[in-house]
């Protein structure tokens, strides 16, 4: 038999389940769940090793071959990494796909994916049921029964087979069909935002090599880290999943981030970390303060985009430091500021096997200061690569004279820190003047009726050329009571003329991805100067 690798991912839970097989390594959380009396879910290494073989046997008997397609398509269920595991060991791809995904984008992924099954569960079986005549290649679905209130009997969902029964199931020890960590093992796809969303193909060594971040972030032996995010996201996979998986560090993962229960659930399970976006941060610094903020086990946040205007206010609010870092998912490389060094402000500098530098439109390197996109490639000097799957002319367009170009926008100071700004085609010129919008959303998440705020633009009423009109979108703590005349005064004791939000678009919610980032082109899209929930100050006077 061969030598068992941990870089790939079945290896890696073989080796682990012979060292520690009784480690509760990761342990999905219901503290978080309304209307859920189930106890919490704990898997050991043991456990995952069994559950990855029962599944990753019954694939093998459905005529799944190495190299064949399934979907994922569910919250963070301990089912999801088994599903994961399995993959692995049966020599297969998985494919992570949103659980809010719908209509016509889900056709699309598991249509471009050529996924032949999905792992879904009872609350999203039907969305995937509704467009199975538009993926004809789709041979099976497995669900499990996830506990939500509002999800349908299994029993009532036609060509839905019980998951359960293929955990419940005991079967012959699968032999790996893995031996390159070369060989791919998800293809996550991007938001498609500019287009068809393209699927970024991830391959057993990328996965195994994120399980390393642990050292990267600085946790300690007995670490424990928490996510909320979605595992179909690289975020969560990177900053909780993969490196707990690797070091044993006892993770704890919600079905969805809550923010209004993320102390309570760090408190209860003592989490020494967690990890957010920026949207989330504005989210957790606007819930009203309280006096036990500070009382907390967590140490250190992971951050992928920490909004300069609130760094330092967040971190004394919860007693806490900032690790900060930047990464894309087809970005070609990770830049890192960790706890207590370098500028706030700063997503850090490059890791040691990458170069990254902010080039203009003709590859040539900005000077300190000058706005320009963040690039990447190998520190060797060899040509940035990307594989988008059956996409070869947009892997080919993603790399321009060897450099992997991110379409994020963003500047280096003097000492080689480097900063973001905005996604290309994003900024806000507002007057003339450029809008901070984490300055912005600072100020409006201060002002006690805001419970979430996100700040972007449309084109300027004016009609002026670049310019922009500010939108501050919010969820009021209650909509009934939400004074829009309130806020804007409030606004204006905080920030200059130009930044004062031209608009408030009142909310139920802010659409957001599964790593949390606001979706502002659905925002865009519902906005109407004239809509009855959008308020300009003097609309809001005259009410």
């Amino acid at each position: 038999m061969r030598q068992l690798n941990q870089f790939i991912l079945a290896d890696l839970i073989r080796l682990r389940a012979e060292e520690k097989p009784d480690l509760d390594v990761l342990t999905f959380e219901h503290l978080s769940l309304d209307d859920c009396a189930t106890p919490d879910e704990v898997r050991s290494y043991a456990d995952l090793a069994e559950n990855a073989n029962r599944i990753a046997a019954n694939l093998i008997a459905r005529g799944m071959r190495k190299g064949d397609r399934f979907a994922v398509m569910m919250r963070n269920h301990p089912e999801f990494v088994e599903a994961m595991i399995a993959a692995s060991l049966a020599g297969c791809i998985f494919i992570p796909i949103d659980p809010r995904t719908r209509s016509d984008k889900l056709a699309f992924l598991l249509r471009n994916s050529g996924s032949r099954g999905v792992f879904c569960s009872d609350d999203n079986a039907g969305q995937i049921l509704a467009i199975r005549e538009q993926v004809p290649d789709l041979e099976w679905l497995l669900a499990l029964e996830s506990g939500e209130a509002d999800a349908p009997a299994l029993g009532d969902l036609a060509g839905v087979s019980p998951l359960a029964e293929v955990l419940g199931t005991p079967a012959e020890s699968v032999d790996p069909r893995v031996d390159d960590v070369g060989q791919p093992l998800q293809i996550i796809y991007t938001s498609g935002t500019t287009g068809d969303p393209k699927g970024i193909v991830g391959d057993h060594m990328r996965f195994g090599g994120t399980g390393m971040l642990g050292g990267v972030f600085g946790y300690a032996e007995d670490e424990r880290p928490y996510t909320g995010l979605s595992f179909t996201h690289n975020n969560a996979q990177a900053t909780a999943l993969a490196p707990s998986l690797m070091s044993g560090y006892r993770a704890v993962l919600s079905r969805r981030f809550t923010k209004s229960r993320l102390w309570d659930v760090c408190r209860r399970y003592g989490c020494t970390t967690f990890s957010m976006v920026g949207g989330m941060a504005t989210g957790i610094y606007s819930e009203p303060p309280r006096e036990d903020d500070a009382d907390n086990p967590v140490a250190m946040v992971v951050s992928g985009g920490m909004p300069s205007a609130i760094w330092e206010a967040f971190e004394k609010r919860f007693d806490l430091r900032i690790f900060e870092f930047y990464g894309a998912s087809d970005g070609g490389g990770m830049a890192y500021k960790p706890v207590g060094v370098g500028p706030v402000g700063s997503f850090g500098k490059p890791m040691d096997s990458v170069t990254m530098k902010i080039l203009d439109g003709e590859d040539k390197e900005c000077p300190p200061g000058v706005i320009g996109e963040i690039c990447c490639r190998p520190a060797t000097g060899e040509d940035a690569t990307v594989e988008y799957h059956e996409n070869p002319e947009a892997s080919r367009k993603k790399i321009s004279r060897g450099w992997n170009r991110s379409g994020d926008m963003g500047h280096r100071d003097a000492e080689g820190w480097l900063y973001f700004d905005y996604r290309a085609g994003a900024g806000i010129r507002h007057n003339g003047d450029f809008v901070s919008t984490s300055a912005v959303e600072k100020v409006v998440a201060e002002d006690p009726q805001v419970s979430d705020v996100f700040v972007y633009g449309v084109p300027a009423a004016s009609g002026a050329p670049g310019e922009k009109d500010v939108i501050a979108a919010i969820v009021a703590s209650d909509a009934q009571s939400f004074d829009p005349q309130a806020v804007f005064e409030h606004c204006r004791k905080g920030l200059e003329p130009n930044c004062v939000p031209s608009y408030l678009q009142l909310l139920d919610e802010i659409p957001k991805t599964a790593s949390e980032k606001p979706q502002e082109r659905f925002l865009q899209e519902r906005f109407s100067p004239q809509a009855d929930d959008v308020f300009t100050a003097q609309r809001a006077a005259s009410r």
